[in-house]
């Protein structure tokens, strides 16, 4: 890796800034000053410092958000606001992305990071990663629809989807329920919901694999995913 890359990346500034403080001989490379902003070093193996604070490295970066509606899944976008623009330019220095997408308007738990493989990982749909929804629905939801989503329902452009799990907490006018799915087709839960004649008028995503939104976040904050939580959620952590 590139020394102006990798101070840019860990916090010592913008790529100018690091420049300046490379030519002015203020890096050490295990021990001896760097001035060549070029200079290739190995995080894993090299000592790098700067006016005598070590370098600590970090490679990847694992967020969890509470999506507020309104923002959108994208890492940039000429008219919304996205979730990326409600990170720091600290978390926005790694170039993270959104894990999958949720739509303009729902809420919930969303993972943002700029690891490529564990994306592909969760994303896989050879993977089947659960995710798991709160929604609530403009119609009385019954025993008949459990069954059909039991056995996967045919969207409008005939696509059948893969059997979800309908959990029902309140079946009123104003339905209350819990899905679980392992697919993510664009505006899937809707869909299904469309497929037995209903209509969601709000989701929330409440887990995805065994990452589960921590509800002390308020709408739009983040934090960083524990250990714990990573080593649980990364199927390449799993035996």
């Amino acid at each position: 890796m590139r020394l102006d890359k990798l101070l840019g990346n860990n916090g010592f500034g913008t790529r100018k800034d690091v420049k300046q403080l490379i030519r002015k001989g203020t890096v050490r490379v295990n021990g001896v000053a760097e001035k060549d902003p070029g200079a290739h070093v190995n995080p894993d193996v090299d000592s790098v410092d700067v006016l005598g604070e070590p370098v600590i490295h970090q490679e990847f970066i694992y967020i969890m958000m509470n999506k507020p509606p309104g923002v959108i899944s994208a890492t940039e976008d000429k008219w919304d606001q996205t979730v990326i623009d409600l990170l720091s330019e600290n978390e926005q220095r790694f170039e993270p992305f959104p894990v999958g997408r949720l739509d303009k308007d729902t809420e919930g738990l969303l993972l943002i990071t700029n690891d490529g493989k564990l994306t592909h990982e969760l994303l896989s749909p050879k993977k089947d990663i659960p995710k798991t929804y709160y929604a609530k629905i403009d119609g009385i939801v019954t025993g008949g629809d459990v069954e059909a989503f039991k056995e996967g329902v045919t969207l409008e452009d005939g696509f059948h989807t893969k059997p979800g799990i309908l959990n029902v907490l309140v079946s009123d006018s104003i339905s209350e329920i819990e899905l679980t799915i392992t697919e993510g087709k664009f505006h899937q839960v809707k869909r299904m919901f469309e497929a037995v004649d209903k209509k969601v008028i709000y989701l929330k995503r409440l887990s995805m694999g065994n990452l589960l939104l921590d509800e002390s976040l308020p709408l739009g904050h983040y934090r960083e995913l524990t250990d714990q939580e990573l080593n649980e959620l990364d199927p390449r952590k799993k035996g």
